[in-house]
């Protein structure tokens, strides 16, 4: 049995939890988040708490197990705290503003980027290297992340590019002239 999916889901207070046929409605102070259910899998709600029953042991009802209640179990943790992804802009000349509902990158080529910011999703720069993307979705926060960083990876002779904070760039040893 799915060690992970046989834990009920803990609903803390200060959220609402609408379980109706397959679909989850979250909300709470940080937003409201729907989920649709694979059919297979099966939902018990409780007063404080939700679990995820399988009906069978075949490997994609295992699969979908734990995967449905991390799903969950993510949504209550995003309308609570929320998610944070921390973005570092390395090189000369490289930045970043915010501009409405545009994020301003400026990382070396001949335009800036205007990347939009989806609704659900705050974007700021407390500085002009280091980007901040938070939300209650934690899927849209890494998604809105990793479209940013695929502008310009990290290049591993110098090291320029928009990373993750706390990445570690490989580096390889440049040309040696001799």
């Amino acid at each position: 049995m799915s060690r992970i999916g046989r834990k009920p889901v803990e609903i803390p207070s200060g959220v609402k939890v609408q379980v109706s046929g397959q679909k989850v409605h979250v909300e709470g102070p940080k937003g409201k988040l729907d989920l649709l259910v694979h059919p297979r899998m099966k939902l018990d709600s409780k007063e404080k708490e939700i679990s995820v029953s399988r009906p069978t042991d075949i490997r994609t009802d295992r699969a979908l197990h734990g995967l449905t209640r991390s799903l969950i179990q993510n949504m209550v943790v995003g309308v609570t705290k929320g998610y944070v992804k921390e973005l570092e802009i390395v090189g000369v000349g490289f930045k970043a503003a915010v501009k409405g509902k545009f994020l301003n990158l400026a990382l070396g080529f001949s335009h800036t980027i205007d990347h939009p910011i989806p609704d659900g999703i705050t974007v700021t720069c407390p500085n002009p290297t280091r980007v901040v993307v938070t939300g209650c979705d934690k899927k849209m926060v890494g998604q809105v992340a990793a479209d940013i960083r695929r502008y310009h990876k990290p290049e591993p002779y110098k090291g320029k590019g928009v990373m993750y904070v706390g990445e570690h760039i490989r580096r390889k040893q440049g040309k040696t002239v001799g």
